[in-house]
């Protein structure tokens, strides 16, 4: 017998105490009201291929729980950082072509990654649409600016002075926020304002990037239907 991917046990255990009735007797006044009964915003996304086999969670009404791996140490730890900083619960659960090299892991994982972000907005009402966050480490200083339009844009301005952290390839900094921002429909801008150190750099950006989406995604009852005078996104 195959065995249950950690990701998607734990997305059928949360699919029964979210149901209506569990909702209604003891969840009330969380996730998000929807005719009557309560939803949780979470996205679950399962993407096998010949080089990666993924499962991803994300639940965007957490308190910054996480469980990340994927083989790649300095990668887990920055989805852990991700999670924490935007609010999210989630879980990364990934198996990839690593003796190749560690492109199609965390490109395919970022592939999945914003696959579950918009199957968790749903659509969009109430969303404050826009994220904006600056965050330091150190001597480093980084600027993350988001709208979930749904027209994918990624605009990354950085410099990295070493090849590797970890054993992360730096240049797939860059790949797995294009894959994040073309899959959730995002317009992504990333710019490094000042450092030097690549590991103080790169973590700021993620968790830039979680506080901008945790920012992004809160609902807002004064917003009736979607954040656009078109009145879609």
């Amino acid at each position: 017998m195959n065995k249950i991917p950690y990701c998607l046990m734990n997305y059928v255990l949360s699919a029964i105490i979210n149901s209506e009735h569990y909702n209604e007797k003891h969840r009330k006044g969380s996730g998000f009201k929807l005719n009557g009964g309560t939803r949780m915003r979470e996205g679950l996304v399962t993407r096998n291929t010949k080089e990666t086999q993924i499962n991803v969670k994300i639940n965007l009404d957490g308190k910054g729980d996480c469980q990340a791996n994927t083989g790649i140490g300095f990668f887990d730890h920055m989805l852990v950082l991700f999670t924490k900083h935007g609010l999210m619960d989630a879980c990364f659960d990934v198996t990839g072509d690593l003796h190749v090299d560690s492109h199609h892991t965390i490109e395919d994982t970022g592939i999945a990654v914003g696959l579950a972000i918009r199957q968790a907005l749903g659509d969009k009402k109430s969303i404050r649409r826009y994220g904006t966050a600056y965050v330091p480490m150190d001597e480093a200083l980084v600027l993350v600016s988001l709208d979930l339009s749904d027209r994918p844009y990624l605009v990354f301005d950085a410099q990295f002075s070493q090849p590797m952290v970890g054993q992360m390839d730096t240049q797939m900094v860059e790949e797995f926020f294009r894959a994040v921002a073309f899959n959730a429909g995002i317009t992504l801008h990333i710019k490094v304002l000042h450092g030097s150190n690549c590991h103080h750099i790169i973590e700021a950006m993620f968790k830039a990037f979680g506080r901008a989406i945790d920012d992004a995604t809160r609902l807002d009852t004064r917003i009736e239907g979607v954040m656009s005078t078109k009145g879609t996104l």
